[in-house]
């Protein structure tokens, strides 16, 4: 069967249903190729498959039947000419990088990013003549000051992580457009379910599959989604020599985990919102940091370009990382981990954790305090998780 065509249907059906190819076996579920290479029905065939001048799988470093489907479901829900997939999140990012620019370009990034990113724009890619500036997420004056003539890539999560600060994005691709740069949006809190950075003007999505897309903790997997002009040659071409590819195994884990990233986002959204709201009125919270708060400095904008708040909560306690410490290792029911997205809640401290590797004047940039503590709320019941909370609360504020 022939696959569907996404433009026809919404997102939740193209969550299930976009990309498949069923074989000749008339398989419902969709297979996992589990091979190396694919096989040729003559030397001129193969001659022709690796000119390029016929389509075909090749060999599963860069062409394969799972991961295909995977990459054509993904561009559906994010409304992408094409998506390359990836062995993982900070593997897409690179590629994209490497991909893209050359020695000599410069980056613009927002600051309140990922740990790991920041150490790979501000001491992996340099390596290789390619210089980051780091902005104030929110201050728009800073990413123009902050343009320079070879600048050609702006990149930024929103929302944050784990500070949950929302960049207009629009506002943002305008301005990158206008100085012929590329916009780089990390997607990861939000997935195509909540927000679609390119009907914002974005020119290219990250995401780490890792997350949300899989769902539950499973495999490690990223995708680099946009125009066909930008990463049918250049990215795709990057993967396909370096080799940062993505598993058929774990594609096919994350098609399954597609097919209800509606029902999860929803539920994700819902509890989160519960457990913010419920945080900011515990004695010792000190700050709540959740879009979907009207306290929120960004609430706003969030409403404008996202359609759900995301499952992700962090909020600062009085005592600093003593406290912070003291709550997350007296809870009983969250796993610890530095994972998010998960069906499981996870509780962690960004500031030794996530960001422990950068400067502490990279974390202070950032707004990371020793008193922080990143929750990504799960789907369990809304009120086990308060009441874990709660009785952590108590023994950490003693």
């Amino acid at each position: 069967m022939s696959k569907i065509d996404p433009n026809l249907y919404g997102i939740s059906t193209n969550s299930v249903r976009a990309g498949q190819h069923r074989s000749s076996e008339s398989e419902n579920s969709e297979p996992i190729f589990l091979t190396s290479s694919f096989t040729f029905e003559n030397a001129a065939e193969a001659a022709a498959k690796f000119a390029g001048d016929e389509q075909g799988n090749i060999y599963s470093r860069f062409t394969n039947p799972t991961v295909s489907t995977f990459e054509e479901r993904l561009a559906a829900m994010e409304g992408a000419e094409r998506c390359v997939a990836t062995s993982s999140g900070m593997s897409a990012i690179l590629s994209t990088c490497m991909a893209l620019l050359k020695a000599g370009d410069h980056i613009v990034s927002s600051a309140s990013i990922f740990g790991t990113t920041v150490n790979l724009f501000g001491k992996i890619l340099p390596k290789f003549g390619l210089q980051t500036s780091f902005v104030d997420l929110t201050d728009y004056q800073a990413w123009e000051d902050a343009i320079r003539p070879e600048t050609r890539l702006l990149f930024l999560e929103t929302p944050t992580n784990p500070l949950t600060e929302i960049a207009d994005i629009q506002r943002l691709a305008d301005l990158a457009h206008s100085h012929d740069c590329l916009l780089v949006v990390d997607n990861c809190f939000c997935t195509p379910i909540l927000q679609r950075p390119i009907e914002f003007g974005a020119d290219i999505v990250i995401h780490s599959a890792t997350k949300y897309l899989d769902g539950q903790g499973r495999c490690v997997g990223g995708a680099v989604l946009g125009a066909e002009s930008l990463l049918g040659k250049e990215v795709f071409g990057f993967l396909r020599t370096a080799g940062p590819s993505m598993s058929p195994f774990n594609a096919w884990v994350f098609l399954k985990g597609l097919e209800t990233l509606g029902l999860r986002m929803r539920e994700h959204c819902r509890n989160a919102g519960l457990i913010a709201e419920w945080l900011i009125q515990q004695e010792g919270v000190a700050k709540v940091f959740y879009p979907g708060l009207q306290s929120h400095p960004q609430h706003e904008l969030a409403k404008s370009q996202q359609s759900g708040f995301g499952g992700v909560v962090s909020f600062e306690l009085e005592g600093g990382r003593k406290a912070a410490w003291s709550l997350i290792d007296a809870t009983q029911l969250f796993s610890i981990t530095a994972n998010l997205g998960d069906a499981k809640t996870t509780i962690t401290h960004p500031a030794t954790t996530t960001h422990g590797r950068i400067s502490d004047e990279e974390r202070q940039s950032a707004g990371i305090n020793g008193g922080l503590i990143r929750l990504s709320v799960g789907l369990e019941e809304t009120d086990d998780i308060k009441g874990d909370l709660q009785q952590a609360l108590a023994k950490a504020l003693k």
